[in-house]
């Protein structure tokens, strides 16, 4: 489809040791992946629920951590052209969130 990777990643719980509306501290090791996966040329989403002012102060919590994204709870542009709209859901190679879960996995995670 293209020939870099499409990251989507999750604020809360996953970039954000936080409690939603708050912010806290960072997942460094996250972080830092996911800016040397943008120094390669990958493009990177940030994924979550926050709205209005609490999603301001998350993009820029992650812009004080250097963290700069191509889309924020939306497709890229070069997508929707592909596609010819816009989904609800983000397409792309991979969803980092701390609520993921394998199919493979799932008979293990719900009793």
């Amino acid at each position: 489809m293209t020939e870099y990777k499409i990251i989507a990643v999750d604020f809360d719980g996953t970039l954000c040791y936080s409690n939603w509306p708050e912010l806290g501290d960072p997942n460094a090791a996250l972080i830092e992946y996911l800016k040397e996966c943008k120094a390669a040329g990958h493009k990177l989403i940030l994924w979550t629920c926050r709205a209005g002012e609490p999603l301001e102060n998350a993009v820029n919590w992650c812009r004080q951590h250097g963290l700069v994204f191509d889309a924020v709870n939306d497709n890229l542009p070069e997508i929707v052209s592909l596609y010819g709209n816009n989904s609800r859901k983000i397409t792309c190679d991979y969803y980092i969130d701390d609520r993921a879960c394998l199919p493979e996995d799932l008979k293990k995670t719900i009793a």
